[in-house]
């Protein structure tokens, strides 16, 4: 993970871990994301919660794309596909015409006892981070 830690779901001091998976840095639709969780990240503060963006990028790319984007929150590099596969989100996709697989533009939401309470999958990015904001305030 960026910031030289390691992610363990586990053991979160937030009240909620908003996970959103995206196929890869520095693509305008992944970038357009990362930018909206970005101007965000006071609101989900204030609900106690913390985001992280995971992709099979390298931690390098990571590194970079989180600067290049002033982003406030961890990235979580996934090169083996480990976590990906754990949560279900690689799929074939047909780009170009081709089929490829890759991760599938998804968001978990996990509460302080590591329970999934929401998940978004094949999303959008459109209004999706103001759909995840919406769901936090609706939580007793």
């Amino acid at each position: 993970m960026t910031g030289g830690q390691i992610f363990e779901l586990l053991g979160r001091p937030a009240r909620y871990t908003v996970l959103y998976f995206y196929p890869k840095d520095n693509t305008p639709g992944c970038t357009t994301e990362s930018i909206a969780f970005r101007e965000a990240w006071p609101e989900f503060q204030a609900l106690g919660a913390e985001i992280y963006g995971l992709s099979r990028d390298s931690l390098r790319s990571h590194e970079n794309f989180k600067a290049k984007l002033g982003l406030p929150f961890e990235l979580i590099s996934d090169p083996d596909e480990a976590v990906c596969t754990q949560f279900n989100v690689m799929k074939m996709k047909n780009m170009y015409g081709k089929q490829v697989r890759g991760v599938e533009r998804s968001t978990f939401v996990i509460d302080a006892q590591g329970r999934l309470v929401k998940e978004w999958r094949g999303v959008k990015v459109n209004d999706h981070v103001t759909e995840v904001l919406e769901f936090l305030k609706s939580q007793p």
